[in-house]
């Protein structure tokens, strides 16, 4: 069993949603992010995905946007990314799943890339912009080197397309609550279970849920319907708000981890 495989199952045990929490890689500066890492981990997160800064991360919101500039403008590299994911393996068997870019992927060639990443200690991939029709080589190398898949599915992603996209997953299924861009928000979209439920009909993986979730009553919700809650901009903001004092970006991830954490200590019904 992988380790993300043994996250959910765990998660799943306590009659609980997995807690998946996003920083970029690098942000605002190596040794402060492998920290930043270090206290989400201590606080309880079951996956960490970390985002591979990029200079056109069209996905995100300004809050990420901002987080990547940062990374990319202390020296963060495709190579500095992947020593983050091996400091951080150094004290920690949580999962890590890479957020990327197929332009990433792609300048070293999917099989490079997974090979290395693979290595460094990375145990899945999402890679945003990469439709699973087109994904044949970055699948092969994946599979080849035991990195698992995690795509996306949309609010606006018809039926038809969802037994390929969930076919082309082996790790976990992410669905967007919302159209548009990464970013806190104030209230959750309507449907979130329906949509849910619609993508477990091609998949037995665990779907989860992200983009927008910011606070304790966004994840009650996610977790009542979904394997997994994701967040991201609401802890990436506890780096922004606090930009060169270490000890207070791990002070505030921690807070924010614990008040998040409260909207899952509702059992779910399995």
């Amino acid at each position: 069993m992988s380790r993300i495989e043994k996250a959910f199952a765990t998660a799943r045990a306590e009659n609980r949603a997995a807690f998946v929490a996003y920083l970029c890689a690098g942000d605002p500066d190596f040794e402060t992010s492998v920290k930043a890492c270090r206290a989400v981990i201590n606080a309880g997160v079951d996956v960490l995905e970390l985002g591979v800064p990029f200079s056109d991360p069209l996905a995100d919101g300004p809050t990420n946007q901002l987080a990547a500039q940062r990374a990319l403008e202390s020296g963060s590299t495709n190579g500095r990314v992947l020593d983050l994911v091996k400091a951080v393996r150094a004290f920690s068997d949580v999962p890590i799943v890479f957020y990327t870019y197929y332009n990433l992927v792609f300048a070293w060639g999917s099989e490079a890339y997974a090979k290395q990443a693979k290595a460094a200690g990375v145990d899945g991939i999402l890679t945003l912009d990469l439709p699973p029709e087109e994904a044949g080589d970055h699948l092969a190398a994946c599979d080849k080197h035991g990195l698992q898949t995690v795509f996306i599915v949309a609010p606006t992603t018809p039926d038809s397309r969802l037994e390929t996209i969930c076919q082309a997953a082996t790790g976990f299924v992410y669905y967007v609550s919302r159209e548009g861009v990464t970013g806190e928000q104030a209230a959750m979209s309507d449907g979130i279970k329906a949509r849910v439920d619609a993508i477990k009909q091609y998949t037995d993986l665990p779907v989860v849920v992200g983009f927008g979730i910011s606070n304790a009553d966004h994840v009650k919700t996610v977790a009542q319907a979904a394997d997994g809650v994701v967040v991201g901009s609401a802890i990436v903001n506890c780096i922004a708000e606090n930009i060169g004092v270490a000890a207070a970006i791990e002070s505030a991830l921690t807070s924010k981890m614990n008040a998040l954490a409260e909207g899952n200590s509702l059992a779910k019904s399995y």
